[in-house]
């Protein structure tokens, strides 16, 4: 008893006495290096830097899906707004859900994914020189979009093993801008290109100019792609409603100088380009790809209501297109979209219109994807893809065609049909007979610029703003205005469907010595609509633009308006594929400001509107004529019911 005593005392005191401390393990990083996560991935990425022909490496990212393990081919993007981005989706092990819809749609396809920073941008090295002209007499470097694309693809087939060797570009605006660069001296590789809703002609009607007047809300896009090398600054308004800023700044050229914009090599090129000379002549790749040879099949992806790039597609379609002898190279896709929404989940709306089916969708497993499989994995039989694949608005039905605005392919020839400016703001298909002096009359003030959307006016990269949907934005709060001047038809009795480029032909005067005309072809709905009630009386704009008036006889060299006399314009529309349904109205209206979308017109010539004084602005007598002397018309492309 006395040991079991003496070992419990013993027990308690070495429970009591203070447990000497261990030592601290050795402080290490907890990074460990060459720690490989455990994703169970269905793809794998690789990031790479390519080199280019005079050393500078190009910041690459290469997707490749699961099960791709031999003779996939390859599809390329070449983008300024981050390669890294591009790529990112939701958070996934997935691509379905890590990639972006349209890519994700291609590599379930069995396609490699490849994009790229282009050369000074996020993670490339070199310099960026916005949309880089080719090598010769805009550029004296030894490298362009064309060389860099040639470099990069050579790379690829010789280094990534999953590959058959076939290549085929695509991109999104900038990124349709490099894709059509890659057909100028394409590599051997390269067997299909895809360029989207491409900048081609920054002067005529692409992001920086329409027909000479200066798209100033595009002065934020040229500060977050200049201020730095990866758009971590943002112009910073005054308002919220940007309206107010830019009627308060007066000209482009003090809004710039209040920004520090003013400083940015980019800008001081626009101001010392105003008009179009051959810096713009001779980067337009319209003109470039027509004298290319075609040598790679091309499927040109245009957006009816393409907010930003409404130009390129069209365009470079026609540049291309009389190469095409045996038109089975050369395609194109008109689509009810806005810019890019072609390749975005939903194109089954835009604002408030409807085209009852997801058009997006069925233009990916339709026309994309079979169009790549034909050229780049050499699927047989080929492709079922028309020349001509346009969705046409209003009768909301996908048509196919031979050859644009030409023929259809049913053999229904186009006919221009012009429509004509009638008395009391009348409109229809019969000539005007009335007297020469038959006009419609309005006040255009710079102090009160009509607006191209109802305020506020949002800036266009607000997380708020509805800046992709602006074209097809009811027209109404246009018409209630005194300085807008509207014609309207009579309820159609029948359909009537347009096919190709309304052009605007119309006779007109200014008090001025300067102006602008703003021109839009518009389909009125019923004032009941049973379909969709709150759609009653909606004005649906089909085409509108706007042109300079010092350009209307050669856009090269600006000259005065002559003051009070009567001269005759022309303005091309943007392309339609519209049917005016029955029981709708067809409507045009005309106008002399569009703002703040683009700058204002002083009304009075002056060198450059950039730098324009306030005491340069000033009000002007608009005068729109239609009679028999001066029949203003708009010549539509009607095609056959």
């Amino acid at each position: 008893m006395f040991d079991g005593l003496k070992t419990f005392v013993a027990a308690a005191a070495l429970i009591a006495a203070p447990i000497a401390a261990a030592p601290p393990p050795e402080m290490q990083n907890d990074i460990p290096p060459g720690f490989e996560p455990v994703t169970n991935s269905d793809y794998v990425t690789r990031d790479v830097m390519i080199p280019m022909r005079d050393g500078v490496k190009l910041h690459t990212l290469i997707v490749v899906p699961d099960g791709v393990t031999a003779d996939a081919p390859i599809i390329f993007s070449r983008t300024p707004y981050s390669a890294q981005k591009a790529i990112t989706g939701a958070p996934s092990n997935h691509y379905a859900m890590a990639l972006p819809t349209a890519y994700a749609a291609l590599a379930d396809a069995g396609y490699i994914i490849v994009v790229q920073d282009v050369r000074g941008r996020y993670e490339s090295e070199g310099d960026y020189v916005i949309t880089r002209p080719l090598v010769g007499p805009l550029n004296q470097t030894e490298t362009d979009h064309s060389t860099d694309t040639w470099d990069s693809i050579e790379w690829l087939v010789n280094n990534v093993p999953e590959t058959n060797g076939n290549v085929g570009t695509i991109g999104v605006s900038y990124g349709g801008f490099t894709t059509l660069m890659s057909l100028v001296n394409p590599h051997p590789a390269l067997k299909a290109a895809v360029p989207i809703n491409p900048l081609a002609d920054g002067w005529k009607g692409d992001d920086w100019f329409h027909n000479g007047a200066y798209r100033q809300s595009f002065l934020d896009w040229v500060y977050r792609m200049s201020a730095d090398k990866s758009s971590r600054h943002a112009l910073q308004f005054d308002r919220h409603d940007t309206y107010e800023s830019w009627l308060k700044a007066g000209s482009v050229g003090e809004m710039a100088k209040r920004m520090g914009i003013d400083k940015l090599p980019f800008y001081q090129r626009l101001v010392a380009h105003p008009a179009y000379d051959s810096f713009w002549q001779q980067q337009a790749l319209d003109r470039i790809l027509a004298d290319e040879p075609l040598k790679v099949p091309t499927l040109h992806v245009h957006s009816l209501w393409d907010q930003e790039d409404i130009y390129g597609a069209p365009a470079t379609y026609a540049a291309m297109e009389p190469k095409d002898d045996g038109n089975d190279e050369n395609y194109m896709i008109i689509g009810p979209w806005r810019h890019g929404q072609g390749m975005a989940v939903d194109g089954s709306t835009l604002g408030d219109i409807d085209f009852d089916a997801n058009s997006s969708v069925w233009y990916r497993d339709n026309v994309l994807i079979p169009f790549f499989d034909e050229h780049l994995k050499g699927q047989t039989p080929a492709a079922d893809i028309a020349p001509i694949t346009a969705f046409e608005t209003g009768a909301n039905i996908w048509r196919q065609y031979d050859s644009w605005p030409v023929s259809c392919a049913s053999g229904c020839p186009e006919q221009s049909r012009p429509l004509y400016l009638g008395q009391d703001g009348s409109l229809g298909f019969t000539a005007p007979t009335g007297s020469a002096n038959a006009y419609a009359e309005y006040v255009s003030d710079p102090a009160r610029p009509v607006t191209y959307r109802q305020r506020p006016i949002l800036a266009t990269y607000n997380p708020q703003t509805t800046w992709g949907e602006w074209l097809v934005d009811d027209q109404r709060f246009a018409e209630s205005r005194p300085d807008v001047v509207t014609f309207v038809s009579e309820v159609l009795t029948e359909p009537v469907r347009v096919a190709g480029q309304p052009i605007a032909e119309f006779f007109a005067s200014t008090s001025g010595t300067d102006s602008d005309w703003v021109v839009k072809l518009i389909d009125v709905y019923p004032g009941e609509y049973p379909a969709a009630p709150e759609m009653g009386g909606y004005e649906l704009p089909i085409a509108m633009d706007i042109m300079r008036g010092r350009y209307r006889d050669d856009p090269a060299n600006p000259t005065a308006i002559p003051a009070n006399e009567v001269v005759s314009y022309r303005l091309e529309l943007p392309q339609v594929s519209h049917s005016f349904e029955k029981g709708h109205r067809i409507m045009v209206q005309i106008q002399s400001s569009w703002f703040p979308l683009y700058d204002r017109n002083p009304q009075k010539f002056v060198p450059n509107i950039f730098n324009a004084k306030a005491e340069d602005y000033q009000k002007a007598t608009q005068r729109i004529y239609h009679s028999a002397s001066y029949p203003s018309r708009i010549d539509l492309p009607v095609v056959a019911p």
